[in-house]
């Protein structure tokens, strides 16, 4: 009885250790696929072994640093080393630390022109994410088996603001075609930055060329600063109108009374930040678990903080994604083309 009880024992012992070292860490691909309910306490476990997540983002003042800190707070043991970048700032970046086989990223927040491009070579890993469901088609790219290679995170609409001291209500254009109105000859400016471009680009294609020669006299002028400038423009009363700013600029500056009001055109462009998941991510756990957060519950708070737009909301206005459906190379010859027509438009 004694040698066959340490027989059993014997045996048991060698399963175990059998087990433990066959046990191997989960690829990234596979947990990236992982959508059973225990999937946050899975990729939590990891994550803290890991110690901490390297992201990768476009958001700029303090927003992603507050996102961070939520992040942070909800799953201690995690910390989060911020990149804060422009797309080609980020682009550059990415791509020299791939050449040079350092990866150091692990989540990416950016414009979809750099996802579009991480993706065509093979850089993002297809993942689900739980609040997936609630995310219309249209901001997501869809990845085989139900995954995605991003999901679009927050939006910055694009429309017109005015000034209401200069600019009476109902001369205010409601849609593009009232930007023809003889009353706002010389008083129309364009943001030089790709805001101005974006725009440029959303009238020529829902408007056409004719419409933007017939613009063109009502000699609107260029200001090569950002939307966010811009608008302090018009705050100011140096522009009276403007079809290049953003509607969260403009809640931000309403609360602090701003004499500005802001109007949806025919179509809004929207300026999107996605989140993505490098396929080479060195803390594949935390990576994932990021990502998670920032398109839940607690990301998506924290981003209607700073008066971003939320993908599954109705604003009650058609969004327009111009990237939508272009691969990397499309994008950036289309965005070449808007920057000269705006050049041509506001050419005195």
């Amino acid at each position: 009885m004694k040698v066959s009880l340490s027989a059993v024992v014997l045996v048991l012992a060698i399963s175990v250790t059998a087990a433990a070292q066959s046990a191997k860490p989960m690829p990234i691909e596979q947990l990236g696929a992982y959508n059973k309910p225990d999937r946050e306490k899975v990729l939590y476990a990891g994550a803290k072994t890991e110690g901490k997540v390297t992201w990768y983002t476009s958001l700029a003042g303090g927003s992603y640093k507050q996102l961070a800190a939520a992040f942070e707070a909800k799953y201690p043991g995690v910390k989060v080393e911020s990149y804060r970048a422009t797309r080609q700032e980020m682009s550059a970046r990415i791509t020299a630390e791939a050449q040079a086989k350092r990866y150091i990223a692990d989540t990416v927040e950016t414009t979809i022109p750099l996802l579009k491009l991480l993706k065509e070579n093979q850089m993002l890993v297809p993942y689900y994410f739980p609040t997936q469901a609630k995310f219309p088609d249209t901001v997501k790219e869809k990845a085989p088996k139900g995954l995605v290679f991003w999901a679009i995170d927050r939006e910055s609409h694009i429309g017109l603001a005015y000034n209401k001291n200069l600019i009476p209500a109902n001369v205010a254009p409601k849609d593009y075609q009232g930007l023809l109105r003889p009353e706002l000859k010389d008083k129309i400016a364009f943001a030089g930055s790709d805001t101005g471009v974006t725009v440029v680009g959303a009238l020529l294609k829902f408007k056409g060329e004719e419409f933007v020669k017939k613009l063109s006299a009502q000699n609107p002028s260029m200001h090569n600063v950002s939307g966010r400038a811009l608008l302090d423009l018009v705050i100011s009363g140096e522009v009276g109108v403007s079809p290049t700013t953003f509607r969260n600029h403009v809640e931000v500056s309403l609360k602090a009374g701003a004499p500005i009001e802001w109007r949806p055109m025919d179509v809004v462009p929207s300026n999107s930040g996605s989140t993505g998941v490098l396929a080479k991510a060195p803390h594949p756990h935390a990576a994932l678990l990021l990502a998670d957060f920032i398109l839940g519950e607690g990301g998506q708070k924290v981003l209607e903080q700073f008066e971003y737009g939320n993908p599954t909301k109705d604003y009650g206005f058609k969004r327009w994604y111009p990237e939508q459906g272009l691969g990397a190379e499309q994008i950036d010859k289309l965005e070449e083309r808007w920057r000269r027509a705006l050049r041509e438009l506001t050419r005195h």
